[in-house]
């Protein structure tokens, strides 16, 4: 089979992105033939190009992709051609119209997720569920700050959380970001640029903080998300998007009340084949129910990759964007 797909030889701006035809033999054994229908873009994605992740090289791009199945290698139970199936990795190689996968890191998709969403949701919103309810063990009546609440797994996030009974207080950057956050449940929504965030957090929460922080942005946030923070609360940080939070002062964590703060990543979360069965479970329940509801804000031709990092880093983008190889 012919497909096409991206590759990088060296780590640096989008235009390091290039392409290659190849052909894909029969799956080996243990491993899956997908033609990929949507191809879900993530923040991680660029950090594997620009080198905040060091990766091998030269290397494929993209974890999480969604298509159906073209042919099984043997050892493969549970899949047959034309099952659709979804991935969030942990292989770089998703920026493709097909590839070779290993059965192992695919999802079966329920009839009620079409492709599209599973490709824009299956990461974030896995990173959410372990996140939320694995790691923070988030409790009704809480307040939560969720920075970044009008990205890709930021409005996930808000509505997750309104779901299990929690008070959610949201940061973004612009009106049009702050209108996305509300529509998603957001029950308070501070414009960062312009307001104290800390200051307002601690008003809503009538000066005791809020007992989990969810900060995908990295060091730009982190003394923010100090300020917010309870006493004894936990900043779950997540995200490099305003640089890498790094030389964390042990002793800076006790001024500010005792606190936790973890680096979680999502791999550590679903290690295991029934953690990976029980959260992606979990995932397609809550998007089948309705309290999640995926926000596809961009759909870029599957070649136009690194005009769709651009648009990422840059903070154009609303939600979840997906590359469509089809537009090839």
């Amino acid at each position: 089979m012919q497909a096409i797909e991206a590759f990088i030889e060296t780590q640096g701006g989008p235009e390091v992105i290039d392409w290659r035809d190849v052909t894909l033999g029969d799956p080996a054994p243990g491993h899956v033939l997908v033609r990929q229908t949507a191809v879900g873009l993530n923040y991680i994605d660029i950090y594997h190009r620009d080198g905040t992740y060091p990766v091998e090289l030269p290397s494929g791009l993209g974890l999480e992709a969604a298509g159906a199945v073209i042919a099984v290698g043997a050892d493969v139970h549970g899949l047959r051609p034309g099952d659709r199936v979804a991935t969030f990795g942990p292989q770089r190689n998703a920026y493709a119209s097909a590839r070779l996968v290993p059965a192992a890191s695919l999802f079966k998709l329920p009839a009620a997720i079409d492709d599209g969403t599973a490709a824009a949701a299956l990461l974030k919103a896995c990173t959410v569920e372990a996140f939320v309810e694995r790691c923070a063990k988030v409790e009704a009546g809480w307040p939560v700050l969720v920075h970044a609440a009008a990205g890709g797994v930021g409005l996930i996030l808000v509505q997750w959380l309104k779901a299990i009974g929690a008070t959610v207080i949201g940061t973004v950057s612009s009106e049009a970001k702050e209108q996305a956050a509300r529509e998603a449940g957001a029950d308070h929504v501070i414009r960062y640029k312009q307001d104290d965030v800390a200051a307002h957090v601690r008003e809503i929460t009538d000066g005791q903080g809020v007992p989990v922080t969810f900060d995908g942005i990295g060091m730009t946030t982190w003394a923010t998300s100090l300020k917010a923070t309870a006493r004894r609360g936990l900043i779950v940080s997540y995200g490099n998007a305003g640089g890498s939070v790094t030389g964390v002062n042990l002793g800076v964590l006790a001024q500010h009340g005792s606190q936790f703060v973890t680096r979680p990543t999502l791999f550590d979360y679903y290690l295991h084949p029934g953690e990976r069965a029980a959260g992606a479970a979990r995932v397609f329940e809550m998007i089948e129910s309705g309290a999640v509801q995926i926000t596809i804000g961009q759909r870029y031709s599957l070649g136009d990759a690194a005009r769709a990092h651009a648009d990422l880093e840059a903070g154009r983008t609303t939600g979840s964007s997906l590359l469509i190889p089809e537009h090839f």
